[in-house]
């Protein structure tokens, strides 16, 4: 059966500021760490309060965003999930990965204010987004019928955190506040490891807000090795 198709044109409607500078150590999902803050801002002709009048009435939006530093590897028709280890791979429709035939994603994410004096943007948390993400629509949120406690999630399963005391080792000097310490300790309690990679010995780092964040994992603790600002 053939279909008449009108191809699409998407144009980014702004673009997410975020604490997350790289793609390694940004949550696999949204709202697991809720320390993460960003700010999705508007660009013109959207910039404008009409285009957001009573979306501070939601505590929550969804975001459709475009995986832009994967976009030009293409997609793949099976791939390999780490919370399968990186070994087992499966259909591309049933996973979340970024190597899709229209790279696109879906995050839901809480709504902490809306701005509107100076253009247009939005103060969200627990966004899983990747600094300079383009984002290509918002739709609020209706949990009476958008959420479905009792709904299977197969090989995804259910959250895994890394039940693990989190020790700063002394020698770091960094001014460390508590919006930084609970955004560090949230992100490690959910492992960015690659699920091959279990040494203990080997030091992992991360580019997070406006630091470089070093830590290895051991049986027993994680322990964060260095805090520097970036250059």
């Amino acid at each position: 059966m053939s279909h008449s198709v009108h191809t699409l044109s998407l144009q980014p409607i702004g673009f997410i500021r975020s604490v997350f500078k790289e793609k390694f150590a940004t949550p696999r999902q949204p709202g697991l760490v809720t320390a993460a803050k960003a700010e999705l801002v508007l660009e013109p002709p959207y910039n404008q309060a009409d285009a957001v009048a009573g979306l501070d009435e939601f505590s929550h939006i969804w975001l459709v965003f475009g995986f832009h530093q994967t976009a030009q590897l293409g997609w793949k028709p099976k791939v390999r999930p780490p919370r399968l280890g990186g070994n087992s791979k499966i259909g591309v429709f049933a996973t979340r990965s970024t190597f899709r035939p229209n790279p696109l994603g879906l995050s839901l994410v809480s709504l902490e204010k809306v701005v509107t004096d100076k253009g247009v943007s939005l103060q969200v948390k627990g966004a899983d987004l990747i600094d300079g993400t383009p984002v290509y629509d918002i739709k609020p949120y209706l949990p009476w019928v958008e959420s479905v406690p009792d709904a299977a999630s197969g090989f995804a399963g259910g959250e895994q955190v890394l039940d693990l005391p989190i020790v700063f080792a002394e020698q770091i000097n960094y001014p460390l506040d508590g919006q930084l310490r609970e955004l560090i300790e949230q992100v490690l309690r959910h492992d960015p490891r690659p699920a091959y990679q279990q040494d203990p010995e080997r030091i992992y780092g991360c580019h997070l807000q406006d630091v470089n964040v070093q830590w290895r994992v051991t049986d027993s603790e994680i322990i964060v090795t260095n805090i520097k600002a970036t250059a």
